[in-house]
Order: C-alpha cells, then structure tokens, then sequence
C-alpha cells in the first residue's frame, strides 16, 4: 500500500509541481526586489544627507561671501569718512590711510580703493586744469563727459598704485551704465551699493568678469547734504570667491556666483571641479544692496554609493541562495511526487492483473467444464473420457503458454496453428502446409482458435488426412480486412470422407462454442476429398486487449 504519510506530504506540496523551476525562480525575483528595495532606500537616504550636506555648505558659503562684503564695507565706511571729515585729502594722505587698512592693497578679495569725486559734466574741463596748476599734467578724464548724463565721476585716487590699477586713474565711471546704476543707487539710499558685473578697466586684455562696491560720501548732513563723491573697491570676481573660499573647509563643492538670476549670461564667477555633477541647490544672498545668486553642487565619485554596492553583492548572494534551497525543495517534491505516482501505478497493475487473472481463470474453468461436460457425454467408457479430456486440456495449455510468453498480450495466429500441430509434424513436416501474414490475436481468440485447431487436428489423426501417409493438412489464413482475418483448413490425400449422421463433440466445439467466442459464423463441410473449414477471427488492436503496460521504476 501506498505509505499514508508520503501521500499526504506530497498532496500538501502539490503546488509545486505545477512550476517546479518557476518558484526558485520567483523566490529569486522576490529577494532580488528586496535587495533593490533595500538600495533604492539607502541611495534615498544618500541624496539627503547629500542635500542636507549641500544645504549647509551653501549656508557656509553665503556666510564666507557675506563677511568678505561686509568686511570690505567696513573699510569703505572709514574711508567715506575721511573725505566727509576733510576738505581736501592730499594723495599721501589716502595712501597712508589705505596702506594702514589693507595693508597691500588686496585684503579681503580687493584690488585696492579709489576715490572718486563728483563733478557736473561742464565743470570737468576745470577740474582738470586746476590739477594741471597743482602740478598733475598727466590727469585726464576718459572717456570725455557726456553732457546728457549730467555728471562724472572720475577716478582719482586708487591705492596701491600698481600697473593696473594706473590704467583706471581718471577714468570716469559715470560713462558706464551699470557703474552708473549702482552709484545713483547709492547716491539715493545713502548706502554702500554693490554693482552688477563689470569688465574692470583694470582688465581691459583679460577676460575676466569684477564687480565694485561703491560707498557714497555725504557731506553736510541735514536737509543740505550732498553727494561729495564715492569710496569704492574693485573686485575680480575670481579672486573674491577664492578669498571668501578660504572661510569655509569643504573643497570637494563646485561653486558659482550669479548676478541676478542664475542663467549662464549672468554668471560672474565660479569654482570647478572634476568628476561628475552631482545635486545641486542655490541661494539668493543680498550683497550691498544688490542680489546675487549663489548655485552650490556636490561631485559624486561614482553612481551607487559604497553601502548601496555591499547591500546589492551580498543581496545578489543571498537571492542565489534562496533560489538554490527553493529549487532543492521542489526537486525533493517532485521525487516525492515521481515515487507517489509509481507506487500509484503499480497499485494499479497490481489491480489489473488481479482482475484479468480473475477473468482468464473463470473463462478457462468455464471453458473446461464445457468441454468436460460434452467430453462425458460422447465418451464410451472412463479411458475414452480420460484421454480426450486430457487431450483438449493439453490445447489449452499450449495455447496458455504462447500467450505467457507476451505477457498475455497477443498471440501470433501462426505460432498458434503450429503448436497445435506440432505433435503431427515431428518427422512428418511435410504433412503439414501452412502460409499467411503475420496476424496476431486477442488471448481469448487465441485459445477459441487453438481450440478449433486441436478439434480439426485430432479428427484428421483419426479419420482423416493424418490418418494415412499420402494426407496432407493445408492451413492458410488472410486479412480480410484491417479488423477481420479468415482461417482456411482444407485436408487432402486421406480417406473419403463420410459425412457423419449424428452431431460429434467436435463439430460442437467448432460450431457452437468457438464460434459463439469468436462471435462469428464457422463453416465446417464434410466433402469426400477431405474436411475443410472457414472461421474468422476478429483482429483486434493492441490496445484493446493487452495488459495494463508496466509503469518504469521511478530513477
């Protein structure tokens, strides 16, 4: 019997044997989407800390920015204070007085501090001739004063006195709009104003963006104060970044400064790095009463992040591990599910043959009691009834044991005729005549045949053809058709025949209960040359007849 626990496991594990490689497969999918779940949150987790990073390097950043503009405010503050405090400031004066504040010139991003004053348009020609008076022939305002601006601001001092800084004596800034703008902005909230992005005289062959911080100077104060000029400083824009730089530690952030907006056409400097662009966020930042933008990115080495790659490896492993248990538990199912079915299907060839065992012995003790019965009737004495029992008994049993040989599965209708012939053939053969194809027979049809065959046979021994030397026995069969073969028995060379008054128990065997098995007509004629009978067979497919086939032991 089929063990009742084995049963029961495999029917719960039944499931896996509809896929048996999806599911390792599909375990697999689900710890790989675990893993890239897992990563898709740690990289999450990555930007924000990088943005939360960014965030406060941009706070750094502005602040450094801040400082560097208040600090150089503070300066032009002092500055503005000299010229309001002071009717005339001689050129040493200013030069020690810038020397003492920054000391080279270039504290704090600079390229120095100027003074310009402002003048109407028509009183520049006179302006310049008294400074020719005072000795300065080489002062000059340039460009000339448009008469339309009103006003002009030239350039008068400007410390440290370097190469560059000489080319930006008397040149006047009131000509430039965006100098312009700043100045009258100043002029108007009294305070220090920074101005958009210039090109610096000083920088006239150099491509290079500056900006200026311009302090107004009043004097009088009240109701009559007046704009008396302008403090300022330049900037390279460049090298104020680098200066405000140095106030904040984070060198792997890549900077840029924008006037206004950020867009390319406004950018007044930057900072560059290599490697790839990462996040990115900007600020806005108010510099002397004027707005710029502050754009602040990260570089990222690499495109997942040190955890994200150990989390993805070991994820991968682990995926191709529960992929191999899973595969090894449906492989065991399916063992199981291989043993269940052979076991099921011996179960049933076990059944099977019992069944056709049962059958095979009711229709031979049916066929021996018939034949038992009629062989009382015809026999004279207990010898007679013994030896034809025996004999007919003998036919079945050779009939038995072709059929053994395949397993009851068919038995060739030649095989057949010769065994039941084979006692009158040893020496004799050519007694015997037997041709036809190759048909094979259904294991009941067999043995109506063998029977026939062993009636035919021993009448011919005794009153026939095989009674006497010159007899000869002619045995052919032929397809008829796909499903209905035909015996021909025809006896020659023996006694002349008689035809028989009363009925024997051959004919009846023949007549009644082969034909009856065979379902079909048997045509048996007593001619004087010699017997001769017809009987058909039905030929019936394999598959219709033949024994449950062994199932193959499970590998």
């Amino acid at each position: 019997m089929v063990d009742d626990a084995l049963l029961e496991r495999v029917r719960r594990q039944a499931w896996f044997h509809t896929y048996p490689r999806g599911w390792p497969f599909l375990l697999f999918l689900v710890a790989s989407l675990g893993t890239i779940v897992s990563v898709i949150a740690i990289e999450r987790a990555d930007r924000l800390s990088r943005q939360s990073e960014l965030d406060r390097n941009i706070i750094e950043v502005s602040s450094a920015l801040q400082r560097r503009v208040t600090e150089n405010i503070a300066l032009l503050r002092a500055a503005a204070a000299l010229f309001a405090t002071r009717d005339q400031v001689s050129a040493s004066d200013f030069s020690d007085f810038v020397s003492d504040l920054q000391s080279n010139g270039n504290l704090y991003g600079s390229l120095g501090m100027g003074w310009a004053p402002l003048l109407r348009a028509n009183d520049v020609p006179m302006f310049e001739y008294n400074l020719r008076q005072t000795g300065l022939e080489g002062f000059y305002v340039h460009p000339r004063p448009d008469p339309d601006l009103g006003f002009s601001t030239p350039v008068f001092f400007l410390q440290p006195m370097s190469v560059a800084n000489r080319r930006a004596v008397g040149f006047d800034m009131y000509s430039d709009p965006v100098r312009r703008e700043a100045m009258i902005k100043a002029a108007e909230l009294r305070k220090p104003v920074t101005s958009g992005k210039v090109r610096l005289v000083q920088d006239k062959t150099a491509q290079a963006n500056g900006f200026l911080i311009y302090m107004p100077v009043i004097v009088a104060p009240g109701r009559n104060e007046t704009v008396k000029g302008f403090v300022y400083s330049p900037f390279r824009a460049d090298e104020f970044l680098a200066s405000a730089a140095e106030l904040f530690g984070n060198d792997d952030i890549e900077m840029a400064i924008y006037d206004g907006v950020a867009e390319p056409g406004n950018l007044i400097a930057q900072r560059e790095l290599p490697g790839t662009l990462g996040s990115a966020t900007e600020r806005s930042l108010d510099v002397g009463n004027h707005t710029w933008t502050i754009v602040v990115r990260d570089k990222q080495t690499d495109s997942l992040s040190t955890l994200s790659k150990i989390t993805l490896f070991f994820g991968f492993v682990a995926s191709l591990l529960v992929m191999a248990i899973g595969r090894l538990i449906t492989k065991r199912a399916a063992e199981d599910r291989r043993v269940l079915e052979w076991l099921t299907n011996e179960s049933s060839i076990r059944n099977s043959l019992t069944r056709e065992l049962n059958h095979r012995v009711k229709n031979t003790l049916a066929n021996v009691l018939s034949i038992a019965a009629l062989t009382r009737r015809r026999a004279t004495d207990i010898d007679d009834f013994t030896e034809s029992l025996t004999a007919r008994i003998r036919a079945l049993s050779a009939t038995h044991d072709l059929l053994s040989q395949s397993d009851w599965s068919n038995a060739p209708l030649g095989d057949v005729v010769k065994s039941e012939l084979a006692p009158y053939m040893e020496g004799n053969e050519s007694h015997v005549e037997m041709s036809g194809p190759d048909i094979r027979l259904a294991p009941n049809d067999a043995m109506s045949v063998g029977l026939a065959i062993h009636e035919l046979s021993t009448n011919a021994a005794k009153y026939g053809a095989l009674s006497t030397i010159e007899g000869r026995i002619h045995v052919h069969w032929k397809l008829l058709t796909a499903d209905l073969a035909e015996i021909h028995w025809r006896e020659s060379g023996g006694p002349e025949v008689i035809a028989p008054t009363k009925r024997g128990f051959g004919r009846d065997l023949i007549e009644k209960i082969v034909a009856h098995e065979l379902r079909s007509e048997v045509n048996l004629q007593f001619l004087p040359g010699g017997v001769e009978c017809r009987l058909r067979v039905p030929v019936r497919s394999t598959r219709e007849f033949e024994l449950r086939r062994r199932a193959p032991e499970p590998s």
